[in-house]
């Protein structure tokens, strides 16, 4: 669902349901101010009874007020006016667009514009929802014969009343306005990445295989002209000499595809950015095989390339003035009679030679090559790579934050602004050489793995090995990619941080 702007005075907008912020300590918006006070001060008795209180994400839905044009207004919980931030903020809009799903509404609309200004950038306040709004009505139904009822919630608007500047905030009406709705634009498109992310990430691994994937790619750029695709084969690819990345696919029945998305919609000749994604269509461990409760989730293994997929998308939509690629190497990892052995050792596109003591540290034995692949067919200005790529991660960080990594400390710093900004946040780990002990091996130049201290680091520190001659940063984004459990899913991060770091490179 995209939202639109729409303009008024908050009394007099006619739509199914408006929706207010509330502080804590009854300390209402100023839009809440305004209803407050047409409709003869029904919200503040109402509020004074104690069902709502302000703290964050609770809800309250009042039916029709006298005074005021819309059929029912939702309170939703800012939590402490000192402690408000874009990531309550984000929450908060979810949790009312959970609750608008429910109603009968055909359409809402949110107040916001006067939280902008003050607490949050008028375009991050318009962003936020737009992604918070969206991300809240994603439904995954592909696989699922009996499709639930759709949605009477067709239409959303965010409001901006009268002139358009927020009450109090001094804000240029012009700057404003054009803030407002440029973030709403950059909002729906970031959103129409992540929900093709989830969408990706959720299917089955009998579904979205390497093929799958790269038929993907290929719909991008028959949607998209400008969107240059190439898909490598694993014969171009034994030419190429990446032979990590094969001995990845020994076992599989699925061949492995290099698929290659190029967008270069900035200056002829720059160099571009490129965007890497770990594209484990599922992994099993191979013959270091994983435990079977909870395998179903290694259909989420490709979870960094569905990012890749997610933010190209955001990209093209946007036409951003801007130079990059997206790269994703893709395979199974599966136990079959031919697959690789611990102990097997692998000759990568760069030369070095790995000894693989666990088969199931196989992504990093995919990413060299297609790093190395990226370096010297793009030499690009900057890397990332993204990848569901240690459970020690999870461990370290937990489901909040991305584990970031990086040889390249202005890179590092932008990344962990920008994640503060979009709410998609990350946490810096260290690349000490003291780390590089671990990969030592007697048989060949590296060990795949470096044993349980660090995992998370000396995953980064293997990587470090291929990408010396570029600007790079990795996101091991295995604790905040997907969740489990009942709300089992994908996330679609993280999409809006990757696309936010190219919209500022444009």
């Amino acid at each position: 669902m995209e939202l639109s702007l729409k303009a008024g005075q908050p009394s007099s907008i006619k739509t199914g349901c408006l929706v207010i912020g509330l502080f804590e300590g009854n300390k209402l918006t100023a839009t809440g101010s305004e209803i407050d006070a047409a409709s003869g001060n029904a919200l503040s008795r109402l509020i004074k009874r104690g069902d709502i209180e302000g703290k964050p994400c609770q809800t309250l839905l009042l039916q029709g007020l006298d005074g005021v044009a819309a059929e029912r207004i939702l309170l939703v919980g800012l939590g402490k006016q000192d402690k408000f931030d874009p990531l309550v903020f984000r929450k908060a809009m979810t949790r009312a667009t959970q609750v608008l799903g429910e109603l009968g509404a055909a359409d809402a609309c949110f107040a916001i514009d006067d939280l902008a200004g003050k607490s949050l950038d008028p375009y991050w306040a318009a962003r936020h929802t737009a992604e918070a709004v969206n991300f809240a009505l994603y439904r995954y139904e592909t696989t699922k014969s009996e499709k639930a009822k759709p949605r009477k919630l067709k239409r959303v608007g965010l409001l901006q009343c009268g002139s358009g500047a927020p009450r109090g905030s001094g804000a240029p009406h012009r700057d404003y306005n054009k803030s407002f709705a440029l973030g709403l634009k950059h909002g729906n498109a970031v959103s129409n990445g992540m929900n093709l992310a989830r969408e990706l990430a959720n299917l089955p691994g009998n579904i979205c295989t390497p093929t799958y994937l790269a038929n993907q790619a290929k719909a991008l750029a028959k949607a998209y002209p400008k969107l240059k695709v190439k898909i490598l084969e694993e014969a171009d690819m034994k030419r190429l000499g990446m032979g990590s990345l094969l001995s990845v696919s020994r076992g599989s029945r699925q061949p492995a595809k290099l698929i290659v998305m190029e967008w270069m919609g900035g200056k002829k000749g720059d160099k571009p950015h490129a965007l890497v994604g770990k594209g484990l269509t599922f992994d099993t461990g191979g013959i270091s095989l994983k435990p079977g409760p909870g395998m179903d989730e290694m259909k989420f293994d490709m979870c960094g390339s569905a990012s890749v997929f997610g933010t190209m998308r955001a990209v093209v939509e946007l036409g951003l003035k801007v130079n990059c690629v997206g790269v994703v190497p893709s395979s199974e990892n599966m136990p079959d009679g031919d697959a690789s052995k611990p102990g097997d050792i692998v000759t990568t596109m760069a030369g070095l030679t790995v000894e693989v003591l666990n088969t199931d540290a196989e992504g990093r034995l995919i990413l060299c090559d297609a790093l190395t692949y990226t370096e010297r067919t793009y030499k690009p200005k900057t890397v990332i790579d993204i990848a569901t790529l240690t459970g020690a991660v999870v461990i370290a960080l937990g489901s909040h934050a991305t584990g970031l990594m990086s040889n390249d400390d202005k890179l590092a710093d932008s990344l962990y602004a920008l994640g503060q900004q979009t709410g998609d946040r990350v946490w810096r780990l260290p690349l000490w050489d003291d780390y590089k002990e671990q990969l030592k091996s007697n048989f060949a130049d590296m060990a795949n793995i470096g044993g349980r201290e660090a995992g998370t680091i000396t995953a980064a520190i293997f990587l470090s090995r291929f990408t010396e001659k570029m600007r790079w940063a990795h996101l091991d984004i295995a604790g905040t990619a997907y969740k489990s459990g009942t709300e089992k899913g994908a996330l679609g991060r993280p999409v809006s941080l990757l696309t936010q770091y190219l919209i500022e490179q444009a």
